[in-house]
């Protein structure tokens, strides 16, 4: 093989084995060869399943420990495969190969590879770095693949199980702090963070409208009486007065300003909000995956389901206060009344004042009940939509999916839709939740005792249809919020070099 003679083939073998007992005691239990493996800084140093593996597939007398004569066995009839597969990748007859030679063998195999899965690769193999793997290197790296070595898929698993490849794209060979390797790199709570700061920002007046129209419990009696009537077209146009009054109120009281009031607030409060659930969702996702022995990025419908609401759950419990604090400042709110600042501190010692902590977290329960499915609907559609979109594209580009990319546009339509199917879902509870916060308010006088108490005061005064106040300016909000929001969160990671 590759032009070794058979007196240099047993003298490199005798000196493999005598690195790998560094106890010198003739034989190799798994703790010996882990330490073995340790001292040739070995791919398969700290992968203990595999090790276990290894040593049943070498051990052939069944005594849990290896002799010579069995290493041996093994290591000749290993190199024999892997020269066969080599030499049938090796298509130019040069000694080495290249990455478009295994790029090739991949495709014949019909096994999709990313460019980057395949990049790194190559870079762990070929340990000069001349651009070219060695058969040398090549043996070396795989000579403990404990079966299917004449399988390019065997050997990508083999690679797959004892590289973690993290989301900068470095490889680091199983050391990882066991507990803890789920916890996803910062990249994507920044890119959470900016991502909820510009979308929210981008439709602060509409977010403004939406809290104004819920607040109040009179509802136009206009619309009503049309519809009582039968007059549709009438019907129509008194559907969207309380839109255009609501936007004249609200100049009124203080022209933009009064659009945006609360909004530095709700940046605050938005951009850990947003950076939380993002990173909690990764975090989520990689935690399901280890549970299920997965892949974070194919999880189960069922896991990635949860994994969008325990994001959208943590984050909601880090920020309620300044949540509540925010619906509050609007809804006090009012032409030559205070702005800023200084309604910001004036609303707060309020709330402190009508039970010191206790305002701050009310709705709480039904916050979390709403917030839930809310995230959870909406990461679960994103991300199957996104990844039906890329296996699409790739399929017709003929390569992996993580070389395809997926335009702002497509990104933007897709969140936009996510947005406003979870928000119509959700809505009533949301509803709810806003009153609770901002009871005992300018704009919400009303006051409630429980969540069943608010519930049935807003049915009873309003009906069903009262639930679902203030969806229309929702829904503008939240479509155009989500979408930039996400297009910001995926050029984001992009940037940071995240996937």
């Amino acid at each position: 093989m590759n032009g070794e003679s058979h007196e240099r083939r047993d003298q490199r073998i005798q000196d493999l084995w005598r690195t790998l007992d560094t106890r010198n005691e003739g034989q190799l239990d798994l703790h010996a060869l882990k330490k073995g493996l340790r001292t040739l800084d070995h791919p398969l140093k700290n992968a203990d399943d595999l090790l276990h593996d290894v040593l049943k597939a070498v051990d052939t007398s069944g005594d849990g420990r290896i002799q010579y004569n069995e290493f041996r066995v093994f290591v000749e009839h290993a190199e024999r495969e892997l020269w066969q597969l080599f030499d049938s990748i090796d298509k130019d007859n040069s000694g080495g190969l290249d990455k478009n030679e295994l790029r090739s063998a991949f495709a014949r195999a019909g096994i999709t590879i990313s460019n980057a899965k395949l990049d790194q690769f190559f870079d762990e193999v070929d340990v000069n770095h001349d651009g070219e793997i060695s058969f040398e290197e090549w043996r070396n790296f795989l000579l403990f693949l404990p079966g299917g070595r004449s399988s390019l898929g065997a050997v990508l698993s083999y690679y797959s199980a004892t590289a973690n490849v993290n989301q900068e794209g470095d490889v680091t060979i199983n050391d990882t702090l066991k507990g803890f390797d789920f916890l996803p790199p910062p990249g994507y709570f920044i890119a959470g963070g900016l991502a909820g700061m510009i979308s929210r920002t981008a439709t602060a007046p509409l977010d403004r409208l939406k809290v104004y129209l819920i607040v109040q419990t009179n509802p136009k009696q206009a619309a009503i009486e049309a519809a009582k009537k039968g007059a549709p077209l009438q019907t129509v146009k008194n559907f969207a007065r309380p839109l255009i009054d609501a936007c004249k109120d609200l100049w009124a009281a203080g022209g933009m300003r009064s659009l945006f009031a609360g909004n530095g607030l709700n940046v605050v409060k938005v951009m850990p909000e947003s950076a939380i659930k993002f990173g909690a969702y990764e975090a989520a996702k990689r935690a399901l995956a280890q549970f299920e022995g997965s892949d974070p990025k194919h999880l189960r419908p069922t896991s990635q389901f949860l994994a969008g609401g325990f994001g959208g759950v943590i984050s909601q419990c880090v920020v309620y206060p300044l949540d509540t604090l925010k619906f509050r400042m609007q809804c006090e709110t009012v032409a030559g009344g205070l702005h800023g600042n200084a309604l910001i501190i004036q609303t707060a010692r309020k709330m402190w004042r009508q039970g010191r902590l206790k305002p701050y977290y009310r709705g709480l329960g039904m916050g979390l009940a709403g917030m839930f499915p809310y995230s959870a609907i909406d990461l679960f559609i994103f991300e199957n939509c996104k990844r039906f979109v890329l296996a699409r594209k790739a399929k017709k580009a003929r390569c992996h999916e993580d070389d395809v990319e997926m335009s702002n546009f497509v990104t933007g339509i897709i969140g936009a839709t996510s947005g406003a199917i979870s928000a119509t879902a959700v809505y009533p509870i949301n509803l709810l939740r806003t009153r609770l916060q901002a009871q005992g308010t300018v704009l919400h006088p009303p006051t409630y005792t429980s969540i069943w108490d608010v519930t049935v005061k807003t049915v009873q005064g309003e009906g069903l249809r009262g639930l679902f106040k203030g969806v229309t300016p929702n829904l503008l909000k939240v479509a155009p919020a989500v979408s930039i929001s996400y297009v910001v969160y995926e050029n984001s990671k992009a940037l940071l070099g995240l996937s």
